[in-house]
């Protein structure tokens, strides 16, 4: 993939660049889009809303660092948008730290990563968006707590709940795998 082209074709507006552009990077965004969207539909909204703010912001684009991940955090702070909008995040109970220190290791052995993904989409919408910014964009507390308006404690608490409902279904899910092969 010549980025570089497409990228002056793109700042030029030439819509073959964009489409270029569009069909190199659509479907790893796509997946950036699945892990925080409701369904394929939403997860397609997402992606198109995203695109469009690459294209209009384009030029904003330094050529600092890979265009890939410029990209990616369009996508992702397109999604956070998407997502406040959709619903309103859930009220959580503020926790003490002994609740959020407990052991949340579990295995995942046996599952793939489509499995994962559809248990992710799964949780609450306020547990999924905390996440997928902490765990996988490697937001910190404080950064999510100011993209999402809630507090430090609340991040810490949706993340905590979002472990213990992943470890719960994944431990459901493993049980019903080993007992199909046994």
């Amino acid at each position: 993939m010549n980025v570089e082209r497409f990228l002056e074709g793109c700042r030029a507006n030439d819509r073959k660049a964009q489409e270029m552009l569009y069909r190199s990077l659509a479907s790893k965004m796509m997946a950036v889009c699945l892990r925080y969207a409701n369904s394929q539909f939403e997860a397609e909204e997402i992606l198109q809303a995203g695109f469009i703010k690459v294209f209009k912001n384009i030029n904003q684009f330094a050529q600092k660092g890979s265009f890939e991940g410029w990209v990616r955090r369009i996508m992702v702070n397109t999604a956070i948008e998407v997502c406040r909008k959709i619903t309103i995040l859930q009220n959580i109970d503020e926790v003490n730290e002994t609740e959020l220190s407990g052991s949340q290791s579990f295995e995942i052995d046996q599952l793939e990563v489509k499995d994962l993904l559809k248990i992710i989409q799964e949780l609450a919408i306020g547990y999924r968006l905390v996440f997928n910014m902490y765990a996988i964009e490697g937001f910190s507390h404080k950064e999510i707590a100011e993209k999402l308006n809630i507090s430090e404690s609340s991040s810490k608490s949706q993340l905590s709940r979002a472990r213990i409902r992943l470890q719960e279904k994944i431990k459901k899910m493993e049980g019903e795998l080993n007992g199909i092969r046994s």
